[in-house]
């Protein structure tokens, strides 16, 4: 059995639990689906793999996502922060000093999303290829 037959298995029989309180993902109109789209956006992955290094001010995270809007970074950060992935720590003190950190949970997804970001890295070579050879296809 390959490891996607046995870890497919798993969650099946998780599943099969009948756990009401557990996502079903595939179901449209399970909230878990929200969750599933803040964590797999383009800002939320990205925000959630540089937040492995540690804690990180507004300001640093928006310079490591590169191309990040300030209103789009402020609205990731809020999303993840609603769903228990990130922490969000604001000092008292003038000028504001807010910090943001991963939450155990946090971690649990950004670890298994850094492995993805990693694969799509070593791997880009090849998708390129795929997409030129797609397009002279197309054309």
């Amino acid at each position: 059995m390959s490891q996607h037959q046995s870890s497919k298995a798993l969650r099946n029989a998780i599943a099969e639990r009948n756990d009401p309180e557990r996502g079903q993902v595939m179901v449209a109109e399970c909230p878990s689906r929200i969750v599933l789209g803040h964590i797999t956006s383009r800002w939320g992955v990205l925000v959630l793999v540089v937040l492995l290094d540690g804690t990180h001010r507004f300001s640093a995270l928006r310079r490591a996502v590169g191309g990040v809007s300030e209103k789009m970074l402020a609205q990731t950060l809020d999303a993840l922060a609603y769903d228990g992935l990130v922490l969000r720590f604001a000092h008292q003190v003038v000028p504001p000093h807010v910090e943001y950190s991963l939450t155990p949970l946090g971690r649990q997804a950004a670890e298994r999303l850094e492995v993805l970001v990693d694969w799509i890295q070593d791997n880009f070579p090849l998708i390129k290829q795929a997409q030129e050879t797609a397009a002279l296809k197309a054309a």
